[in-house]
């Protein structure tokens, strides 16, 4: 438990500290207790000390420690309030997933959740749509560029490496014929889809 200081009065006036982890602290007729939450509690000690207290004094202290226990009370009020507003403003995205995903009557949604829902659905009605109007290329289509480009790579580097293959006797044309093939397989790769 971290340890705070907490404040008491004695029988002359004068404040001295005390730290959370005592439990209790007898001073004159004052007895000063941490509560479950480390806020100090002044209690009237069953032992009395041996001078005697004025009734004035007595009354201000059970006035004081009305006014400790009202602002305590107010403060815990105030503390469970803010953790339900926030726990009222926060709905996780794993709740809205499961909202969307599951079939709810709409009559037990909110507004709010009744137009995401219907938000959700008109874009999963689109994103279909989308699916369905495009054409795929058939199987062969991938394999057939692919083989393309590599050919032509390869027929330009076997050229670089011989000087006079693939095809001896047509020179520098196979050069021409290798940037051909990849140049076709390039263009086959804008059709894809």
């Amino acid at each position: 438990m971290a340890e705070e200081e907490l404040h008491k009065t004695d029988a002359d006036g004068q404040i001295s500290e005390a730290t959370a982890d005592e439990t209790a602290t007898v001073t004159d007729d004052v007895v000063v207790d941490a509560d479950s939450e480390g806020d100090a509690v002044a209690v009237e000690s069953e032992e009395v000390a041996e001078e005697p207290v004025h009734e004035d004094r007595k009354e201000r202290r059970a006035e004081e420690k009305a006014e400790r226990k009202e602002a305590k009370e107010e403060a815990k009020e105030e503390r469970e309030a803010e953790e339900s507003e926030e726990a009222a403003d926060d709905i996780s995205l794993d709740k809205i997933q499961d909202l969307l995903n599951s079939t709810v009557d709409e009559k037990d949604m909110t507004p709010q959740m009744r137009r995401m829902v219907r938000r959700q659905q008109e874009n999963t009605k689109r994103v279909e749509d989308t699916i369905k109007g495009t054409k795929a290329n058939p199987s062969w289509y991938v394999p057939l560029f692919c083989a393309f480009m590599i050919i032509g790579l390869i027929w330009v580097v076997v050229f670089y490496l011989t000087a006079k293959w693939p095809i001896p006797g047509i020179g520098n044309w196979n050069l021409l014929i290798g940037f051909a093939l990849i140049m076709v397989g390039f263009l086959m790769t804008v059709a894809w889809r």
